[in-house]
């Protein structure tokens, strides 16, 4: 290919196969091919790249790298020591609200309730026989009073049934006391029953749950309060990610976000921000952000890591160009846009979101075609040769 210059090679450049020859300018050159528009004698010409200023909507976005935590999760432990006697579930297992998942030995339990009853009964009947007893002396006391009033009786004999009585009642209060400390003993005694009887149970959220950590096997002796069963709820989960001084202003509680993880290729998840953090950490400077997952398909698993993608900020209905497009001089960012005449125009303007490819601005006469290459060598005003449209064999040609 040859220009008024001569060969390429003699420019001593080598030129990048998408682009016009930018450095024909320090050839001399003052047209360029058969696309440049009509000049005067001696008038500079640029070849440029250029493209559309568009009108739509553009986000900025940011991807955070965080950690899957289950919504709920606790640890199944006994409240009484015991050998154990069965497990009823293994990891991975899906539990029911309630239902029993571990036993422990029973037979001491067994054995301290029928003490418990048979304490108990001798209580009853205590409480009878000390009733009895108390109502003789009641009567006793009766008539030792009528005696007395008809002065048969002395006063010594009447205090002596008086004192039989006092001491008949405070024995029936004994034999009731002991009735109740044997029913006290037997309620505990059935509740250590019961307790053999390790359930499953949680106070909010699904009905069911899954069996996340097994630490015990039948044959096994506890302690009260050992960890058995580690209990999670996998929908939904939480996502953790952790937020700079930067960002942080930019969220706010119930954005959306999307989830990508390795544990499940291929799939994207919607989550939420659901809580901020109000402080930052000393060690990190960052925030803690967490955001609730749907995993209804159960796919997402708790402890995995993840990316989390938010929308920081949105626009629509912004004039949008390539970020390529922007230049800054004189302290300001600004853009060239391409007259019908065939010259470049530098317009101020204002930079808004961008997403790493294209960029929110704002300004004044911003229609039309942007230069995105070249703009280095354009004053306002100069005269620029565009690429050649790119030519279609017709087909079947």
């Amino acid at each position: 290919m040859r220009t008024r210059c001569g060969l390429f090679s003699a420019c001593g450049l080598r030129l990048r196969a998408s682009a016009w020859v930018l450095a024909l300018v320090a050839c001399g050159v003052s047209g360029c091919g058969e696309e440049a528009a009509p000049k005067s004698k001696g008038e500079r010409v640029v070849p440029v790249e250029v493209a559309p200023i568009r009108v739509g909507a553009i986000e900025r976005k940011r991807t955070f790298s965080g950690s899957l935590d289950a919504f709920a999760q606790f640890d199944l432990a006994p409240k009484i020591a015991g050998r154990v006697a069965t497990v009823a579930v293994d990891i991975g297992d899906t539990v029911a609200q309630g239902s029993v998942v571990v036993t422990l030995d029973d037979e001491q339990a067994r054995k301290a309730v029928a003490l418990a009853e048979a304490k108990l009964a001798v209580a009853r009947a205590g409480v009878a026989g000390a009733s009895s007893t108390l109502g003789g002396a009641r009567r006793d006391l009766g008539r030792e009073r009528t005696l007395h009033t008809g002065g048969i009786s002395s006063d010594s004999q009447l205090d002596a049934a008086k004192t039989r009585e006092g001491v008949a009642g405070a024995a029936a209060q004994v034999a009731r006391a002991q009735v109740a400390e044997a029913e006290a003993q037997l309620a505990v005694a059935q509740l250590e029953l019961e307790e053999t009887q390790i359930r499953a149970r949680w106070s909010e959220g699904d009905d069911a749950r899954t069996v996340a950590a097994r630490v015990v096997d039948p044959g096994d002796t506890v302690a009260a309060n050992t960890p058995l069963l580690t209990i999670v709820e996998l929908d939904p989960l939480v996502a953790v990610i952790s937020v700079t001084e930067r960002d942080y202003p930019l969220l706010s509680v119930g954005q959306t976000a999307s989830l990508v993880t390795d544990a499940a290729p291929g799939e994207t998840f919607a989550a939420t921000i659901s809580r901020i953090a109000p402080a930052f950490s000393a060690a990190s400077r960052q925030a803690r952000v967490e955001l609730h997952v749907d995993n209804s398909s159960h796919h997402l698993k708790p402890g995995a890591f993840a990316r989390i993608t938010i929308s920081l900020a949105r626009a629509d209905g912004a004039t949008i160009v390539p970020e390529a497009a922007l230049s800054r001089r004189k302290e300001q960012d600004g853009l060239f846009t391409v007259n019908a005449d065939g010259t470049v125009t530098w317009r101020v303007v204002t930079v808004g979101i961008r997403d790493g490819v294209e960029v929110q601005v704002e300004g004044e006469g911003l229609t039309g075609q942007v230069v995105v290459l070249g703009q280095q060598l354009l004053d306002d005003g100069t005269r620029v040769s565009l690429p050649a449209p790119a030519h279609t064999e017709p087909a079947g040609g």
